[in-house]
Order: structure tokens, then sequence, then C-alpha cells
């Protein structure tokens, strides 16, 4: 495993991060940039009309600022609502992430779009790849000025053995309150314990115990005294995870209501046929 894939955790330990190689990068950059250009050109369909009546000043600033708003405003909103995703991300299985393998914010999405329009959008990406091809993990400027990489999402590795709730801590987990968990320390543990059996015991050790304690951190009530980390670890990864498929289900379930009340006829009317 090379070091543009790893992340170095807790005691020096390298945990595999998925980090995306530069020619896929240059993929959803040049889908990216045909989308984000042809909004560009549509703004200016819709806008040619009132630059035509305009000044010169003022339709140089109605151009910049619709230059500001389709590679700019646009790509960080899209990257902040969807959590690290683009078009170009989606067709070729990348997510932006923070270099704790954590979710971006709204300032790393604007932080990377501001340095993106000059090393993507202005050079037509040679200075991004340039940066890619000599930097860790493939980042470009606007990664390392932020602290963010590109994360494969599909392919290049192997599926996570699933998580198993361990049956001593099932009545515990059921009742406590995991909701301040943050999502990188919850992806930190997940790969750990993914990787825990080929560890040495010595560093699994010391790695499962700074692990379990920022978890309780974060966990309410603490678990029965005396349970082991890992067990810890696995008990609350695992609920997490119940808890988030009950949601989704239950979303899905009220979305589906919705769409069939909605194609209801008003009334309590019976369809008829014409």
């Amino acid at each position: 495993m090379s070091s543009v894939d790893e992340i170095i955790l807790g005691e020096g330990v390298a945990i595999d991060s998925g980090a995306a190689p530069v020619t896929l990068r240059i993929g959803s950059g040049l889908i990216d940039l045909l989308v984000y250009g042809a909004a560009f050109v549509g703004l200016l369909y819709f806008t040619a009309p009132l630059v035509a009546r305009s000044n010169e000043a003022l339709a140089a600033a109605i151009v910049v600022a619709l230059v500001v708003l389709a590679f700019v405003v646009v790509p960080a909103s899209v990257e902040t609502l969807t959590r690290g995703l683009s078009a170009g991300r989606l067709a070729v299985g990348l997510r932006i992430v923070r270099d704790d393998s954590g979710p971006v914010t709204a300032r790393h999405a604007f932080g990377r779009a501001l340095v993106g329009f000059l090393e993507i959008f202005a050079t037509f990406g040679l200075v991004a790849v340039a940066a890619s091809m000599v930097s860790e993990r493939g980042k470009r400027l606007g990664d390392m000025l932020v602290g963010t990489y590109a994360m494969r999402t599909r392919g290049g590795r192997t599926m996570l053995p699933p998580v198993v709730m361990p049956y001593s801590l099932a009545e515990w987990a059921s009742t406590a309150d995991i909701s301040r968990l943050p999502d990188g320390l919850a992806l930190t543990a997940r790969l750990f314990l993914a990787r825990a059996a080929t560890m040495e015991p010595a560093t699994r050790a010391r790695l499962g115990s700074v692990i379990g304690a920022r978890i309780l951190e974060h966990v309410a009530p603490p678990p029965p005294p005396g349970t082991h980390p890992e067990t810890v670890t696995a008990a609350v990864l695992a609920t997490r995870r119940d808890r988030e498929y009950a949601v989704a289900l239950r979303e899905s379930a009220a979305d589906a209501e919705e769409t069939a009340r909605a194609a209801r006829l008003p009334y309590g009317m019976e369809d008829v046929d014409n």
C-alpha cells in the first residue's frame, strides 16, 4: 500500500484511505468542466438581452458576475449540499473528503472552488494536473489549502466485512445516545475494525484503546465497566448503522405514501374511464 492511500492514525498506524488516482480526477474534472461550462453558456444566453442594452462597464460587470456564479458559487454549493460530490465525481466514483476522511463543509467547498477557478477553469486543468501528479493522495492546490482530498467511493478496494453487534452490549447500545458521533471518527473506527485482525497485537491494543476512548467522548451513558474498547467500538458502529438504516426505511415509506397520496383524486373521487 503506497503512502498516497494511507491515513496515519493514533500510534502511527496507516489505514487505507482509497485516495483517487490522478487519472480519475482528470476524468471527473473534464465532466465538471463541461457541465459548468454549459451552465455558463446558458446564463449568457438568458442575460444576453440585458447585456446588449447595457453600457460597456455594466456589461463587463454582468459577465464577471456570471463567471463567478457558474464557476465558483454553483460548484461550491453543489459540493456542500452533496457532501463532496459533483456530476463528474458521481460519474467516476469519487467524493471529496477532509484529510481525516470526514465530510467537507461549506468552508472547504468554497475554498476549493475559489482556488479551482484559477487552477482548473482558467488554465483548463493544467495547474491542477501538475499539482496532483507531484502531491501525495493526488491533491490539487485547493485541496492542499483547505485540507481535503478525493476518495474513491467505488472500485479499487474490497468490500469491508460487516460489523456484528456484540451480544453483551446489545441492550446497552439499544438505549445509548450516539447522535454526537462525528462522521470522520466513525469512518476511522470502521477502517480500524476492518484491519484489526492483521495488526500486531500490541499496536492493535493501543490503537483500539485510543479509538474506543474517543468514541466514548461522544456516547452516553457509558458502557458497563471493564468492557473491551473494540467491543464498544463494534457496538456503537453497529447501532449507528442500524439506526441510519431504520431512518432511511421510514423516509422511503413516507415518500412512497406522499407519492401515492398526491396521485389520488381530491375529495375521494373515483377515477372513471373516458
